[in-house]
This record gives structure tokens, sequence and C-alpha cells, in this order.
């Protein structure tokens, strides 16, 4: 079963940011004019395929929900849960429990952390034995948020706040959960922190997983300024992939969900740049559509099947644009004699580009024709060609240094 469903924490008073929180809720703190704190947790949490997303609400849960409830964020649909009285991080998750799915995404809604999510969710999808994952971070001084301790890949401990604690291993804020840890939860108010995962943690059935990406909590004013100055007007590097004969085996108008046939090392590719950091988005022209051979809905439910087996193996495609239009299409409203999203024109590429927070310069296009290459190069990004074999052997030298130009940048 793929993990659909996302929670995020947003009830705290924020009391450390003292003043700055007295009428804003901590997770609406402003990172620039145009953008708050949650809209980047949205985001985020939305462009890894979550789809319906809760946000439990309590200190000032009015302006929550104006701002959220009822809304789409990148086709994830947004629900603001308010409690009645103030009950802990887990009595607010007891609150919401006839709404939860039997596995959801939590996520503390005055931190990110910079992880690929679906690496997160795969963990706890795979193993029956696990009632939760969470995504730790090393860093050189534990004393604010206190240590995680791990053994063979599970949380064995919790260790609090300590001055001058050292380097260690801190919880994210981010973590994957099973609905029937639930059952932890005692009288309210209830900690998650303090009540539920270290009886996870002593069963054993707590597992670990260390992330290097970028990391901010926002609850002093300090860390604040720090979000300020990192997030506004952040951008990613983002790689387009062309879809039949480069992500999937084209079989000649590919288009049945149930015959998907991945390339070798595929999955992999897509993962790669996932854990980077970087976007994975899809351009695909699919003139079967205007030919009259398949239908817009088989070609959504054939992304729908890429989406979910790559869930399985811990990765995602953040985006797929397509074009059906045709010069020769049977059907009149898919005829156009050279349409500006049909590859070799750029459409689809520049509309992605206005979409997303795409770093132009470090993106890169591959694709196994050379109306790709050409899309690409009239878009202003480089373009592959995709000579075949290993998809992932053939492009890591270049996601890699991607990658290492994308670190030293939010570095």
């Amino acid at each position: 079963m793929v993990t659909k469903q996302a929670v995020i924490l947003v009830g705290g008073k924020g009391t450390r940011l003292g003043a700055l929180a007295a009428a804003t809720p901590k997770p609406l703190m402003a990172i620039d004019e145009d953008m708050v704190f949650l809209d980047l947790l949205l985001f985020e949490i939305a462009r890894h395929g979550f789809q319906d997303i809760l946000l439990l609400a309590g200190h000032l849960a009015d302006k929550i929900a104006q701002r959220y409830d009822g809304r789409s964020i990148h086709g994830a649909a947004v629900r603001v849960i308010v409690e009645s009285v103030p009950a802990g991080t887990a009595g607010a998750l007891k609150n919401a429990e006839p709404l939860l799915d039997p596995i959801f995404l939590l996520v503390n809604g005055d931190t990110l952390f910079d992880v690929n999510l679906r690496r997160l969710t795969a963990l706890i999808e795979s193993d029956p034995n696990l009632m939760g994952a969470l995504a730790l971070r090393r860093t050189s001084n534990a004393s604010r948020y206190g240590s995680v301790v791990t053994e063979n890949g599970y949380v064995v401990a919790f260790h609090e706040k300590q001055c001058g604690a050292g380097a260690a291993l801190i919880n994210g804020g981010v973590g994957v959960f099973r609905r029937e840890i639930l059952g932890c939860v005692g009288e309210w108010p209830s900690s998650m922190e303090l009540n539920v995962y270290p009886r996870l943690a002593k069963a054993r059935t707590l597992a670990g997983a260390e992330f290097e990406g970028y990391f901010i909590d926002i609850g002093t004013p300090d860390s604040l300024f720090e979000a300020r100055r990192d997030l506004s007007a952040r951008r990613r590097p983002a790689v387009f992939f062309d879809r039949d004969g480069v992500l999937n085996r084209d079989f000649g108008y590919s288009h049945r969900a149930e015959e998907f046939d991945w390339i070798p090392g595929a999955i992999e590719a897509i993962r790669c740049v996932n854990d980077s950091g970087g976007l994975v988005i899809v351009v695909t022209n699919q003139s079967g559509v205007g030919r009259g051979l398949f239908r817009i809905e088989d070609v959504q439910r054939f992304h729908t099947a890429m989406s979910e087996q790559l869930a399985a193996a811990g990765a995602h495609i953040d985006a797929f644009y397509f074009c059906p239009y045709h010069p020769e299409a049977i059907d009149i409203e898919w005829r156009h004699p050279d349409h500006p999203d049909r590859k070799p024109n750029p459409g689809m590429i520049l509309q992605a580009l206005e979409d997303w927070p795409i770093d132009v310069a470090m993106s890169f296009l591959v694709g196994d024709k050379e109306s790709d290459v050409e899309a690409a190069r009239r878009a202003g990004i480089r373009g592959l060609l995709f000579p075949g074999g290993d998809l992932y052997e053939s492009i890591r030298p270049e996601i890699e240094r991607v990658a290492e130009r994308h670190a030293r940048a939010k570095s």
C-alpha cells in the first residue's frame, strides 16, 4: 500500500519566539513577502505525492484554517482539524484518529528537513513489524534538540537536551507511522516525543534513517532569521526525462498500465535525483491520444502506475507534462500543425520552469531522440541523448555533479 496521507502538527504556541508569535501561529511565520513557512512544508509534502494533508491546529487555529482549509496544493487536498482543548502532540493525533489512514507521514509544523520522503515511507511499507520510522540528522551540537541512539537501524533510546551535548543524531521532525501507535497515547495532554516514541524504541519497533539534507527548526528568533536567509527565493536543479524509451520500454504508443516495464536503471536514476534534492519532471509527447489510440485517462493511469511503483521503491516523480496534440490528429480537439508543447518545441519545459522553483543553470533533460535534445536547447537547458542500456549508469556522473553543485550552493 502506498502512503498517501500526511499529517502536520501546527498547534504549538511558539513561546521561544516571544512577541513574534503573539498573534501569529509559528508555522505562519513569514519567510518573504509572498510566502510563510508552512507554504514551504506543504509544497515539499505535496511534490512527493501525498494527496491528503491534515493540519492539526490548536493555538490561533482560525488563522491556519482561513489560509489553508479546503485548498488544493499541487493536487493534494488540505484539511484543518482543530483540537477542542490543548492535548499535546500525541493528544492532537489521537483527536484526529477517525481521519487517519493505516500509515501516514507525520511532520512538525515548525521544522523543514529536506529529505526524500519516499525513502522513509518505503521503510515501513516493506516491514509489517515496524510501527514507525524517523528521519534523523547528525548535528555538531545536539544540546538544543536532545539526541537519538540507534542500533542496527532501530532507534533504541532518546536523551534529553543537555548543555554541551556535542555531536549526535537528532530527530529531524519527520516520521512515518502506523495508526496503531495511538494505542500508546494515555491521558491527555500527551507528547509524541516524551510518551510515544520512547515506548516504540523500547519495543524495537521504531526505525531510524539518517539523512544529510538541509534542516531548520524555526523555534527561535535566530533560527527564523536563518530560515528567511536560506529559503527565500530558493531554487532547485531539475532533471527532465522523456518517458517512452527513457524511463519505460517503448512498445509503440505505450499506454496500458498493466504492460508498464521499466528501463534498467530508471528507478535508481530517479531515486538518485530525489536523494540529491533535485526535482524529477517528465515531459512526453503522447500523440496516441490525438490519433485516437487511447484516451487522456489512459495516460493518467499509466502515470499513476509509475508513481505507485516508484513510491514502493523509495522514489517519486514531481510532475508529469504530456502533449496529446498532433498535426494529423483524428479528433479536431487535438489537431494542431505545430503545437508549442510538442517536442522539439519547448512548451512543456517552459511551463515547468514557470510552475516550479527550478535552477535553470543546474538543470538538464534526458531523451532518446534528437527532438528531445532540441526541445531542451530551445528552453535554455542542456540536453543529453540516452544511448540505451542502464539509465542510472548512463547519467550518474551528471547527476552527481549537479548534486555537488547544489550542495555547495545550499552551504
